[in-house]
Protein backbone atom coordinates (compact mmCIF):
# COMPACT_ATOMS: atom_id res chain seq x y z
CA UNK A 1 0.00 0.00 0.00
CA UNK A 2 0.89 3.67 -0.87
CA UNK A 3 2.82 5.53 1.78
CA UNK A 4 1.73 9.08 0.19
CA UNK A 5 -2.08 8.55 1.20
CA UNK A 6 -3.06 10.80 3.05
CA UNK A 7 -6.78 9.82 3.35
CA UNK A 8 -8.31 6.68 3.12
CA UNK A 9 -12.19 5.04 2.93
CA UNK A 10 -12.55 2.30 4.56
CA UNK A 11 -15.50 0.11 3.60
CA UNK A 12 -16.27 -2.93 6.01
CA UNK A 13 -17.91 -5.75 5.93
CA UNK A 14 -18.68 -8.83 7.72
CA UNK A 15 -15.63 -10.56 6.04
CA UNK A 16 -14.39 -8.90 2.97
CA UNK A 17 -12.68 -4.68 3.96
CA UNK A 18 -11.87 -2.82 0.64
CA UNK A 19 -9.90 0.52 1.36
CA UNK A 20 -8.74 2.87 -0.82
CA UNK A 21 -6.07 5.88 -0.54
CA UNK A 22 -5.93 8.99 -1.81
CA UNK A 23 -2.69 11.39 -1.59
CA UNK A 24 -3.23 15.21 -1.36
CA UNK A 25 -3.86 15.98 -4.49
CA UNK A 26 -7.20 13.49 -4.30
CA UNK A 27 -5.38 11.30 -6.81
CA UNK A 28 -6.19 7.33 -5.91
CA UNK A 29 -2.94 5.74 -4.79
CA UNK A 30 -4.16 2.11 -4.04
CA UNK A 31 -7.09 0.19 -3.38
CA UNK A 32 -6.70 -2.71 -1.51
CA UNK A 33 -8.94 -5.56 -0.48
CA UNK A 34 -8.30 -7.69 3.01
CA UNK A 35 -10.20 -10.14 5.10
CA UNK A 36 -11.34 -9.23 8.35
CA UNK A 37 -8.32 -10.31 10.34
CA UNK A 38 -5.84 -8.62 7.99
CA UNK A 39 -7.38 -5.08 8.51
CA UNK A 40 -5.91 -3.93 11.93
CA UNK A 41 -2.32 -5.71 10.78
CA UNK A 42 -2.60 -3.58 7.38
CA UNK A 43 -3.42 -0.30 8.67
CA UNK A 44 -0.35 -0.72 11.43
CA UNK A 45 2.34 -0.95 9.29
CA UNK A 46 0.53 2.77 7.12
CA UNK A 47 1.79 6.41 8.82
CA UNK A 48 -1.04 7.91 10.59
CA UNK A 49 -3.65 9.58 8.34
CA UNK A 50 -7.02 10.46 7.73
CA UNK A 51 -9.74 7.62 7.34
CA UNK A 52 -13.33 7.59 7.01
CA UNK A 53 -15.57 5.16 7.44
CA UNK A 54 -19.45 4.70 6.61
CA UNK A 55 -21.53 4.57 9.94
CA UNK A 56 -22.88 1.30 10.24
CA UNK A 57 -23.04 -2.11 11.98
CA UNK A 58 -19.50 -2.90 13.49
CA UNK A 59 -18.02 0.99 12.33
CA UNK A 60 -18.18 2.28 16.03
CA UNK A 61 -15.83 -0.55 17.41
CA UNK A 62 -13.31 -0.27 13.56
CA UNK A 63 -13.35 3.59 14.86
CA UNK A 64 -11.81 2.88 18.17
CA UNK A 65 -9.41 -0.40 16.94
CA UNK A 66 -7.80 2.41 14.10
CA UNK A 67 -7.65 5.34 16.16
CA UNK A 68 -6.05 3.01 19.05
CA UNK A 69 -3.30 2.65 16.25
CA UNK A 70 -2.57 7.00 15.81
CA UNK A 71 -5.03 7.28 12.69
CA UNK A 72 -7.53 10.21 13.03
CA UNK A 73 -10.70 8.23 12.25
CA UNK A 74 -14.20 9.69 11.10
CA UNK A 75 -17.64 8.07 10.88
CA UNK A 76 -20.07 9.56 7.98
CA UNK A 77 -23.43 8.95 7.46
CA UNK A 78 -24.39 7.07 4.70
CA UNK A 79 -26.60 9.77 3.34
CA UNK A 80 -23.35 11.68 2.95
CA UNK A 81 -21.04 8.98 0.66
CA UNK A 82 -23.32 8.36 -1.65
CA UNK A 83 -23.12 11.43 -3.73
CA UNK A 84 -19.59 10.67 -4.31
CA UNK A 85 -20.17 7.35 -5.71
CA UNK A 86 -19.13 7.10 -9.28
CA UNK A 87 -20.04 4.26 -11.81
CA UNK A 88 -21.91 0.88 -10.34
CA UNK A 89 -22.06 0.17 -7.48
CA UNK A 90 -19.28 -2.30 -5.58
CA UNK A 91 -17.31 -2.30 -2.72
CA UNK A 92 -14.23 -0.54 -3.96
CA UNK A 93 -16.22 2.50 -5.24
CA UNK A 94 -18.10 3.03 -2.37
CA UNK A 95 -14.79 3.34 -0.27
CA UNK A 96 -13.50 5.75 -2.84
CA UNK A 97 -16.74 7.13 -2.21
CA UNK A 98 -15.86 7.20 1.21
CA UNK A 99 -12.47 8.70 1.37
CA UNK A 100 -13.56 11.74 -0.94
CA UNK A 101 -16.31 12.72 1.88
CA UNK A 102 -13.75 12.62 4.10
CA UNK A 103 -11.56 14.84 2.70
CA UNK A 104 -14.13 17.53 2.67
CA UNK A 105 -13.94 20.00 5.10
CA UNK A 106 -17.60 20.22 4.96
CA UNK A 107 -18.59 16.72 6.14
CA UNK A 108 -20.56 15.82 8.75
CA UNK A 109 -19.40 13.12 11.02
CA UNK A 110 -21.02 11.17 13.53
CA UNK A 111 -19.82 10.73 17.14
CA UNK A 112 -17.81 7.45 18.05
CA UNK A 113 -19.04 6.04 20.72
CA UNK A 114 -17.41 4.60 23.62
CA UNK A 115 -17.40 1.22 25.22
CA UNK A 116 -19.87 3.03 27.80
CA UNK A 117 -21.69 4.01 25.58
CA UNK A 118 -22.40 1.07 23.42
CA UNK A 119 -23.40 -1.19 26.99
CA UNK A 120 -26.09 1.51 27.47
CA UNK A 121 -27.24 1.61 23.93
CA UNK A 122 -27.23 -2.18 23.81
CA UNK A 123 -29.79 -1.99 27.13
CA UNK A 124 -31.91 0.63 25.55
CA UNK A 125 -32.50 -1.08 22.15
CA UNK A 126 -33.01 -4.42 23.80
CA UNK A 127 -36.01 -3.40 26.19
CA UNK A 128 -37.16 -0.91 22.88
CA UNK A 129 -37.32 -4.45 20.84
CA UNK A 130 -39.22 -6.33 23.79
CA UNK A 131 -41.57 -3.34 24.15
CA UNK A 132 -42.23 -4.33 20.37
CA UNK A 133 -43.00 -7.85 21.14
CA UNK A 134 -45.16 -7.39 24.03
CA UNK A 135 -47.19 -5.11 21.78
CA UNK A 136 -47.32 -7.53 19.03
CA UNK A 137 -48.18 -10.26 21.93
CA UNK A 138 -51.02 -8.00 22.66
CA UNK A 139 -52.09 -7.84 19.98
CA UNK A 140 -52.18 -11.69 19.11
CA UNK A 141 -54.36 -12.32 21.92
CA UNK A 142 -56.42 -9.79 21.28
CA UNK A 143 -56.90 -11.30 17.71
CA UNK A 144 -57.30 -14.80 19.14
CA UNK A 145 -60.26 -14.14 21.68
CA UNK A 146 -61.69 -12.01 18.98
CA UNK A 147 -62.41 -15.55 17.37
CA UNK A 148 -64.49 -16.58 20.30
CA UNK A 149 -66.28 -13.63 20.83
CA UNK A 150 -64.41 -11.86 23.37
CA UNK A 151 -63.02 -8.04 22.99
CA UNK A 152 -61.16 -6.44 25.92
CA UNK A 153 -61.50 -3.06 26.35
CA UNK A 154 -58.06 -1.03 25.24
CA UNK A 155 -55.54 -0.14 26.79
CA UNK A 156 -52.62 -3.01 28.71
CA UNK A 157 -54.09 -2.63 31.62
CA UNK A 158 -57.69 -3.12 31.27
CA UNK A 159 -56.44 -5.76 28.15
CA UNK A 160 -54.51 -7.49 30.95
CA UNK A 161 -57.48 -7.31 33.74
CA UNK A 162 -60.33 -7.97 31.52
CA UNK A 163 -58.18 -11.53 30.04
CA UNK A 164 -57.78 -12.89 33.29
CA UNK A 165 -61.43 -12.68 34.29
CA UNK A 166 -62.31 -14.22 30.86
CA UNK A 167 -60.02 -17.25 31.52
CA UNK A 168 -61.09 -17.48 35.18
CA UNK A 169 -64.64 -17.37 34.38
CA UNK A 170 -65.62 -21.61 34.15
CA UNK A 171 -68.39 -20.43 31.78
CA UNK A 172 -66.31 -18.58 29.41
CA UNK A 173 -66.50 -21.63 26.63
CA UNK A 174 -63.32 -22.22 25.97
CA UNK A 175 -62.10 -25.86 25.03
CA UNK A 176 -59.18 -27.57 27.28
CA UNK A 177 -57.01 -26.89 24.31
CA UNK A 178 -57.85 -23.30 23.59
CA UNK A 179 -57.74 -22.64 27.67
CA UNK A 180 -54.48 -23.89 27.56
CA UNK A 181 -52.88 -22.23 24.67
CA UNK A 182 -54.29 -18.59 26.34
CA UNK A 183 -52.49 -19.27 29.30
CA UNK A 184 -49.33 -20.47 27.36
CA UNK A 185 -49.48 -16.83 25.65
CA UNK A 186 -50.19 -14.79 29.04
CA UNK A 187 -47.30 -16.67 30.30
CA UNK A 188 -44.92 -15.48 27.46
CA UNK A 189 -46.82 -11.87 28.16
CA UNK A 190 -45.44 -12.13 31.74
CA UNK A 191 -42.35 -13.13 30.63
CA UNK A 192 -41.37 -10.34 28.41
CA UNK A 193 -42.70 -7.59 30.64
CA UNK A 194 -40.56 -9.14 33.53
CA UNK A 195 -37.51 -8.91 31.16
CA UNK A 196 -38.31 -4.97 30.76
CA UNK A 197 -38.92 -4.43 34.07
CA UNK A 198 -35.07 -6.13 34.56
CA UNK A 199 -33.85 -3.60 31.64
CA UNK A 200 -35.21 -0.57 33.38
CA UNK A 201 -33.97 -1.35 36.63
CA UNK A 202 -30.41 -1.50 35.13
CA UNK A 203 -31.39 1.88 33.02
CA UNK A 204 -32.60 3.40 36.34
CA UNK A 205 -29.19 2.45 38.00
CA UNK A 206 -27.21 4.11 35.22
CA UNK A 207 -29.77 7.34 35.65
CA UNK A 208 -28.42 7.78 39.24
CA UNK A 209 -25.09 9.12 37.92
CA UNK A 210 -24.45 13.13 38.49
CA UNK A 211 -24.63 13.71 34.46
CA UNK A 212 -28.24 12.20 34.00
CA UNK A 213 -29.68 13.96 37.31
CA UNK A 214 -28.62 17.29 35.78
CA UNK A 215 -30.52 16.54 32.62
CA UNK A 216 -33.78 15.12 34.59
CA UNK A 217 -34.27 18.39 35.62
CA UNK A 218 -35.02 19.53 32.34
CA UNK A 219 -39.42 19.20 32.51
CA UNK A 220 -39.66 16.09 29.96
CA UNK A 221 -36.97 14.49 30.50
CA UNK A 222 -37.03 11.02 32.86
CA UNK A 223 -34.02 8.10 33.25
CA UNK A 224 -34.98 6.51 29.95
CA UNK A 225 -34.31 9.87 27.87
CA UNK A 226 -31.21 10.99 30.26
CA UNK A 227 -29.79 7.47 30.07
CA UNK A 228 -30.59 7.48 26.00
CA UNK A 229 -28.60 11.60 25.73
CA UNK A 230 -25.65 9.44 27.86
CA UNK A 231 -25.31 6.69 25.21
CA UNK A 232 -25.47 8.99 22.26
CA UNK A 233 -23.53 11.81 23.26
CA UNK A 234 -20.13 11.54 24.66
CA UNK A 235 -18.87 14.74 23.60
CA UNK A 236 -20.96 17.50 23.49
CA UNK A 237 -18.31 19.79 21.15
CA UNK A 238 -18.98 17.55 18.94
CA UNK A 239 -21.71 19.78 17.90
CA UNK A 240 -21.10 23.74 17.24
CA UNK A 241 -24.48 24.59 18.94
CA UNK A 242 -27.53 23.30 20.85
CA UNK A 243 -29.26 23.49 17.12
CA UNK A 244 -26.69 21.23 15.67
CA UNK A 245 -27.69 19.23 18.43
CA UNK A 246 -31.41 19.36 17.44
CA UNK A 247 -30.46 19.17 13.61
CA UNK A 248 -28.82 15.94 14.61
CA UNK A 249 -31.43 14.36 16.05
CA UNK A 250 -34.05 15.27 13.15
CA UNK A 251 -35.91 18.02 15.11
CA UNK A 252 -35.01 20.78 12.81
CA UNK A 253 -37.77 21.74 9.69
CA UNK A 254 -36.49 20.37 6.20
CA UNK A 255 -35.82 23.16 4.38
CA UNK A 256 -36.21 23.80 0.75
CA UNK A 257 -35.74 27.19 -0.43
CA UNK A 258 -34.83 29.05 -3.58
CA UNK A 259 -35.08 32.28 -5.26
CA UNK A 260 -34.65 34.16 -1.84
CA UNK A 261 -37.66 32.09 -0.52
CA UNK A 262 -37.60 29.78 2.54
CA UNK A 263 -39.80 27.43 2.16
CA UNK A 264 -39.54 25.29 5.64
CA UNK A 265 -41.91 22.33 6.26
CA UNK A 266 -42.22 19.40 8.70
CA UNK A 267 -39.05 17.85 10.59
CA UNK A 268 -36.28 16.28 8.56
CA UNK A 269 -36.35 13.01 10.38
CA UNK A 270 -33.05 12.27 10.65
CA UNK A 271 -30.63 10.96 12.75
CA UNK A 272 -31.12 9.46 16.49
CA UNK A 273 -34.97 7.95 15.53
CA UNK A 274 -34.69 6.44 19.51
CA UNK A 275 -33.90 9.65 21.21
CA UNK A 276 -35.92 11.57 19.01
CA UNK A 277 -38.84 9.74 20.01
CA UNK A 278 -38.20 9.66 23.66
CA UNK A 279 -37.81 12.97 23.55
CA UNK A 280 -41.28 14.02 21.76
CA UNK A 281 -43.12 11.40 24.03
CA UNK A 282 -41.33 13.38 26.81
CA UNK A 283 -42.43 16.93 25.50
CA UNK A 284 -46.10 15.55 25.30
CA UNK A 285 -46.16 14.75 28.72
CA UNK A 286 -44.57 17.81 30.19
CA UNK A 287 -46.88 19.58 27.85
CA UNK A 288 -50.30 17.84 29.07
CA UNK A 289 -48.94 18.21 32.84
CA UNK A 290 -47.95 22.15 32.20
CA UNK A 291 -50.98 23.65 33.37
CA UNK A 292 -50.24 27.27 35.43
CA UNK A 293 -46.04 26.23 35.66
CA UNK A 294 -44.38 29.43 35.57
CA UNK A 295 -41.19 27.27 33.71
CA UNK A 296 -40.91 29.72 30.42
CA UNK A 297 -40.32 26.72 28.40
CA UNK A 298 -43.64 25.16 29.14
CA UNK A 299 -45.54 28.36 29.02
CA UNK A 300 -43.82 29.14 25.54
CA UNK A 301 -45.14 25.56 24.33
CA UNK A 302 -48.48 25.86 25.79
CA UNK A 303 -49.01 29.15 24.29
CA UNK A 304 -47.96 27.33 21.08
CA UNK A 305 -50.22 24.60 21.38
CA UNK A 306 -53.52 27.18 21.75
CA UNK A 307 -52.19 28.91 18.68
CA UNK A 308 -51.58 25.52 16.34
CA UNK A 309 -52.19 22.72 17.62
CA UNK A 310 -50.82 20.10 20.33
CA UNK A 311 -48.74 18.08 18.40
CA UNK A 312 -46.65 20.96 16.52
CA UNK A 313 -46.19 22.25 20.14
CA UNK A 314 -45.02 18.81 21.68
CA UNK A 315 -41.92 18.66 18.73
CA UNK A 316 -41.24 22.19 19.40
CA UNK A 317 -40.61 21.91 22.56
CA UNK A 318 -39.06 18.69 21.88
CA UNK A 319 -36.50 20.73 19.25
CA UNK A 320 -35.99 23.34 22.80
CA UNK A 321 -35.14 20.40 24.67
CA UNK A 322 -32.49 19.01 22.93
CA UNK A 323 -30.80 22.72 22.83
CA UNK A 324 -31.06 23.25 26.44
CA UNK A 325 -30.01 19.56 27.09
CA UNK A 326 -26.91 20.51 24.89
CA UNK A 327 -26.45 23.68 26.86
CA UNK A 328 -26.15 21.25 30.06
CA UNK A 329 -23.62 19.14 29.03
CA UNK A 330 -21.69 21.21 26.74
CA UNK A 331 -20.86 24.15 29.63
CA UNK A 332 -21.98 21.79 32.88
CA UNK A 333 -24.83 24.01 33.44
CA UNK A 334 -28.13 23.32 35.62
CA UNK A 335 -31.60 23.97 34.10
CA UNK A 336 -33.46 27.19 35.13
CA UNK A 337 -36.81 27.20 34.64
CA UNK A 338 -38.04 30.73 34.51
CA UNK A 339 -35.00 33.61 33.48
CA UNK A 340 -35.06 36.74 35.43
CA UNK A 341 -33.08 39.75 34.24
CA UNK A 342 -31.24 40.54 37.73
CA UNK A 343 -29.31 36.67 37.47
CA UNK A 344 -25.82 36.31 36.39
CA UNK A 345 -25.64 35.00 32.67
CA UNK A 346 -23.57 32.16 33.07
CA UNK A 347 -20.21 32.21 31.28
Amino acid sequence: MNANAKVAGLDIAKEVFVAVGLDRNGKAVFKHKMKRGEVLATFRKLQPMAIGIEACAGSHYWARELAALGHDVKLIAAQHTRAFVTGNKNDTNDAAAIAEARSRSSTKYVPINTPAQQDLQMLHRARSALMSERIAMINRIRAFAGEYGRVFAAGVAKFKVGLLAWLADPDNGLSGLALATFRELKEQLDDKEQRILTYERKLNQAAKSEVAQKLMEVPGVGPLTATAVMASVADPHHFRSGRDFAANLGLVPREHSSGGKQRLYGITGKGDSHLRTLLIHGARSALRCAGNKTDSQLRWASNLAHRRNFNVAAVGLANKMARVIWAILAHGRSYVPVWSNSMTRPA
